[in-house]
């Protein structure tokens, strides 16, 4: 009989989901070199390019979002949860899964309900502080709940706990980490070699998270004039959120103010705009002051570098 493991991990949407369930599926491969790992995500997400470059197959599944209001969604709603059950169902049973590890977001509820139904053990992982309806529904089932902080608002099953076990860091954050302990200055000037910026000026990082924020984009875009008096600015807006981002820094500073990354553009404009980084660990590794969304994933992987940064949370 064979000692293989099969494990299916489940999650997607956005960085907050992704990066953590690649964390994890990092640590598995490491201890269990033969394990047969598959994810389950959606072809619009951001797993569909970041799990297949880590290494990781991707099995994809329509999103299907719970319903909040009475709408044609809601009406078709039944429909295509019976049908992306039944293809999980397949995905299950194919990669002969012992065990399914979720981590929120729009695939995880039919992975949940599916592997309930043919008896697979459920773990999941909660990274907010205010579970989503995916993690809830699947809550009911875990047989292991880990969450990055203490009540996260999920109902286990009698005999389960809620255990807080903190957010896994990405290999990158973690190896980051452990360079910057190490030698501080010469990681930041690798790093700003490799983005085309200047180690030897304070450099200021505002990201919105993986989809961006339109009003934390436009706040500091509208001041880009004051900011670059100060600092070099790499301004990462959220996917489709960039050109109206180059719009307010030319209005607000002139279009010689603005760059792009990379060492071709050394000496580009200091206002650096970027729709997404996926080496954000790059920009960590150079950064003064990032300013950012409050979600759980920046949170984590910036408390772990013990970097400076602004906080803004959703209103």
């Amino acid at each position: 009989m064979s000692d293989q493991k099969h494990i299916v991990l489940a999650g997607g949407g956005t960085a907050g989901h992704v990066n953590p369930l690649l964390a994890v599926a990092h640590v598995i491969r490491e201890k269990e070199p033969d394990a047969d790992i598959a994810v389950v995500g959606t072809a619009v997400g951001l797993e569909h390019d970041l799990v297949p470059q880590a290494g990781f197959l991707l099995e994809t599944i329509e999103k299907v979002p719970f319903p909040r209001r009475l709408n044609k969604a809601a009406l078709q709603f039944p429909a295509k949860w019976k049908s992306e059950t039944g293809k999980v169902r397949d995905i299950l049973t194919r990669h002969q899964a012992q065990v399914v590890v979720g981590f929120g977001g729009y695939t995880s509820a039919p992975v949940y309900a599916a592997a309930h139904k043919l008896g697979i053990p459920i773990a999941i992982h909660e990274q907010n502080a205010r579970a989503g309806m995916a993690n809830k529904l699947g809550a009911r089932w875990a047989a292991m709940i880990g969450s990055a902080y203490a009540e996260p608002g999920l109902k286990p099953r009698k005999g389960v706990e809620v255990e807080r076990v903190g957010l896994p860091l990405r290999p990158a954050i973690a190896q980051l980490a452990s360079d910057l302990e190490r030698d501080r200055v010469a990681t930041r000037r690798a790093a700003a070699a490799r983005l085309g910026v200047d180690p030897n000026r304070p450099l200021v990082v505002i990201t919105g998270g993986s989809l961006g924020a339109v009003n934390v984009n436009r706040a500091v875009a509208a001041s880009a004039k004051e900011l670059l008096e100060h600092a070099q600015v790499i301004h990462l807006t959220g996917k489709g959120k960039d050109d109206e981002v180059r719009s307010l820094v030319s209005v607000s500073a002139g279009e010689r103010a603005l760059g792009e990354l990379g060492p071709e553009h050394a000496s580009d404009g200091d206002y650096r705009v970027a729709a997404y980084l996926e080496r954000i660990d790059l920009a960590f590794a150079c950064a003064d002051l990032i300013i950012c969304r409050s979600g759980a994933g920046t949170v984590s992987e910036l408390t772990a570098l013990g970097l400076p940064a602004v906080y803004v949370p959703l209103p």
